[in-house]
Parts: C-alpha cells; structure tokens; sequence
C-alpha cells in the first residue's frame, strides 16, 4: 500500500513540463527528504509501485532511484528494497510546510531590489529612451569581419585563454592613443581598463574609493544607476545644486566641510539628464576644491563624441589627471550590446580597479574586446562616427521641430549643443501627464529617476538619436496628447 506522501509526490510530477519526468521525481524526493516528509531509514516503494502510481514507465523510476542513489540520498538493502539513507540527519517537516513549494520561495536574507527598476519598462510600446544611439545603423557584416578577425587572431596565438583582467592589451593601446589624439589626454595603455560598459567602470571605481558611510557628491539632478550603485556601496549620497553652469561650487565646498567627502561623480561634457556643460571657471573650481579636501572626480564622459555647435571642451581629466578617474564608453560610438566601456586614471588606481576585476568578473571578453580594437584601427569606426554624427545631426534638428510644434505653450527646452538627448520642462503635472503617457503606451525614465532630491527641478530627459523619423512624430505625438 503506498503512502500518503506519494499522493503529494505524484501532484508534482507533471509530462506537461520541460524537465525529464525522472528529474522532477528526484527533485520530488529530494524535497520530501529534506522537509522531514522522508526521515532517514523510510523505505520507498518498488519502482514498479511508484511507476505504477505515477503512471509513468518503470525505466524512469529506476533511473530515478539509480541517481539519487549514487548522490547518498538513498540506499538500499539487499532484498529488503529501497529506503533513505540512515546517515542522512532527521529533519523535522515545518509546521505548515506546503507540498507546492515554489522556487520564488527565500528562506534566507537578502537585498531586495528597489521598488521601481532602474532600467526603463520592458513592452511593446514605443520607447523614448535617455540618449542610445541608433543600433541600427551600423554595419553588421563589418561587425562580422571584425569578429571573425578577432577569433582567428586569438586562436593563432593562444590568446582564448584566462588573460589580464585590465583588458585587451590591443584595445587599451587603441583607447589610450585616440584618447590623446582626440581629447588631449596623456594617457598610455598602463593607465587604461576595459570594463564592461561605463556602469560596471563606475561601480568598480566607486569600489575602490568609499567605504561604507563615506560621502559622495552629485548633482541635485544625476544619473539615477550612479546613485543606486554609492547606495549599494553603503554610501551616503550628498545631492548639491545645479544651474545652467553646471555644478553650484558653493554649494558642493559646504559639503565638503560638513561631511567625509570622498568623491564626487559629474558629467560635465553633457550634464546627465540636463545636458548642459559645465563652464571653465567652474571645472577649474571644482578641481581646487577637490584638492583642497582630496576628493576624487569621477569624470563620466559618456558621448564626447556628438558636439554638434562649437568644439567640445576638453575633459578635465586632460589638465588634472592625478585628481580624476575618467569614465568612457563605446556603447554610443559603436553598440550598447558590446558591453565596452573603460577607465582611465593613475596606474596605482588602475591596478587596484583590476584587483576588483578579478573578483568579480576575473576578466573580460577577449574577442569582443580584440574585435573593437580592429575596427578602431582599420578606421571603421572613425567612418562609422562621421555618418552617425550627420544622421544624429539632421535627427536632432527634426526632433527639436517636433517638440516645437507639438508641445508648444505645453513644455520648453533649450537645443543642446551636443549629446543625444534634450532636457525638456513641461508646464503642468508631470506626474498626471507621465501616467497618460505610459497608459497610452509610451516607455520612457520618469522625472523621479532624475532627481536626487525632492527640490530639484523636474523634467523629462528624450533621446533623439536612436528613432527615426516617423518613430520620433509619434513618441512626441503621445506626449503631446499626454499633456493636454
């Protein structure tokens, strides 16, 4: 006669799913063992039994049994059959345990994510995001050529091993020589490190500067993943003020003197989400301030490369190397899906980011890294940057003709100079008209993402440069209708 707990046995073991029918019935027994439901010494029924009451083939049983046998979960007793092993500990079944326990079940501590995610909504709806290049225009069969010649390099020459976690020896010579011929950088490769994308080299660099309860400074108005990542750091994140110059100095010197400031992250070429740059005489007071307290920059350069009025200024990394630690990426000059993004700073600096490399991640992708050293060399992306500068251009100018037309009197902004992004102010409530928008099947980053206080102004930063023409008339044509 079998016993009661086969019934519940039999309730999760289901042909219908993906799974094997005899891992479901190990992992099925397993769970009754480890709940007490099976204590050590249980004898299980005969395959042809449990098989017979599973209405599934005996094969499957025995295979079933064979396995957990070899695992120690069970053993066996010449003729007498089947039973749990009687070195395994007795554990006594929870009071209400329940038969369909769930994998979503956690039975232990852990960091629950934030309320609201910090990437934008996943869907189907048309999606306004905060500055991504157009993924579409580059050239696959180029990406190809560059990958398959990555591949055939690496093999050749035994490179698809474990390697440096500072990167793609090719690709930190490529970054460091472009970074100095076209930004005014004396960097060489020993002060470069490739890391995956420009948030993973933010939250390496903020790893080797705060501890827990240290200070970092931001802009009132911020990049929301740089102040989830301090938080996760165990950070205290200080907000100061903002205007059309960039940072208030003032306002960032009186944090310094009341707290333990160790760092301050800005992205002074475009102001995220503002896009604003920040003046010479405040780059310069910034950097007196943080030399007086010592106080590391974290220079987020994140799309140097689309100035579309005057030459861009320099980064302050090029006349204050010992004070700033310089993020870059490649996300907006070739894809956000290669996941290249680097940092530059003093070699102790540097050596100390790769330490934390190697704990995490170990290291990089050699191919895809090799890759993008190929195409930086062969001039592919330097032709590749020429056409997406004139289609981001020609984007920008319509995009602005749009948000005229269409949210006149409703919502003002100002043409950026460079960037993929406006920063556009609408005249009424934000919150009412972000809620139209998303009901009416708009994704985009909410004002709140932005705000790293509750004073800071409020506003909706729009990338231009990954929707064409047609998929820009009609996010705006939403966002139109959503304000009234």
């Amino acid at each position: 006669m079998l016993r009661p707990w086969q019934v519940s046995l039999g309730a999760r073991v289901d042909p219908a799913r993906d799974t094997p029918i005899y891992m479901q019935i190990i992992h099925a027994l397993i769970r009754d063992i480890e709940t007490g439901r099976l204590p050590s010494g249980t004898y299980l029924p005969s395959s042809r039994e449990l098989a017979a009451a599973l209405e599934v083939n005996r094969k499957t049983v025995v295979l079933a049994y064979e396995d957990l046998i070899a695992q120690g979960w069970l053993s066996t007793e010449g003729t007498r059959g089947t039973m749990v092993s009687r070195s395994l500990p007795i554990t006594p079944t929870p009071e209400g345990q329940e038969d369909n326990a769930r994998a979503e079940e956690t039975l232990y501590r852990y960091a629950e994510p934030p309320a609201r995610p910090l990437a934008l909504p996943g869907g189907t709806g048309i999606k306004l995001d905060e500055g991504a290049p157009d993924g579409r225009l580059f050239p696959a069969d180029q990406l190809a050529r560059a990958y398959r010649s990555a591949v055939q390099r690496a093999s050749r020459f035994n490179r698809l091993q474990y390697r440096d976690p500072l990167g793609s020896p090719e690709l930190r010579e490529q970054i460091a020589a472009m970074l100095r011929s076209q930004r005014g950088l004396a960097f060489t490769a020993a002060n470069v490190c490739i890391t995956r994308g420009s948030q993973n080299g933010l939250f390496l660099a903020l790893q080797v500067l705060i501890r827990p309860g240290d200070a970092v400074i931001v802009e009132e108005l911020t990049y929301e993943p740089a102040v989830a990542a301090i938080q996760a750091l165990g950070g205290l994140v200080i907000p100061v003020g903002l205007d059309e110059d960039g940072i208030d100095v003032g306002e960032m010197e009186a944090a310094c003197r009341r707290h333990a400031v160790r760092a301050v992250f800005l992205t002074p070429h475009h102001q995220f989400p503002t896009t604003v740059a920040l003046r010479p005489e405040r780059r310069l007071q910034v950097l007196e301030i943080a030399r007086q307290f010592g106080v590391a920059i974290i220079e987020d350069d994140y799309d140097h490369e689309f100035h579309f009025q005057l030459q861009p200024l320099l980064p302050m990394a090029g006349y204050a190397p010992g004070q700033v630690i310089y993020l870059g990426s490649m996300s907006k000059l070739l894809l956000p899906a290669l996941r290249i993004g680097y940092l530059a700073a003093p070699e102790p600096v540097i050596a100390a980011i790769a330490h934390r490399v190697s704990l995490t991640d170990g290291m990089g992708n050699t191919v895809t890294e090799d890759a993008c050293a190929e195409l930086i060399e062969s001039g592919e992306l330097r032709r590749h940057a020429r056409k997406a500068w004139r289609v981001y251009a020609e984007r920008r100018q319509a995009f602005a003709g749009l948000l005229e037309s269409r949210l006149a009197g409703r919502a003002s902004f100002t043409l950026p100079d460079g960037g993929l992004a406006f920063w556009v102010r609408f005249h009424g409530d934000l919150d009412a008209i972000e809620a139209r928008a998303r009901s009416a099947g708009l994704r985009f980053a909410t004002h709140r993402s932005f705000m790293a206080r509750e004073s800071a102004a409020k506003g909706l930063r729009l990338g231009f440069a990954s929707l064409n023409d047609a998929e820009a008339a009609r996010a705006i044509a939403v966002l139109a209708e959503s304000a009234g």
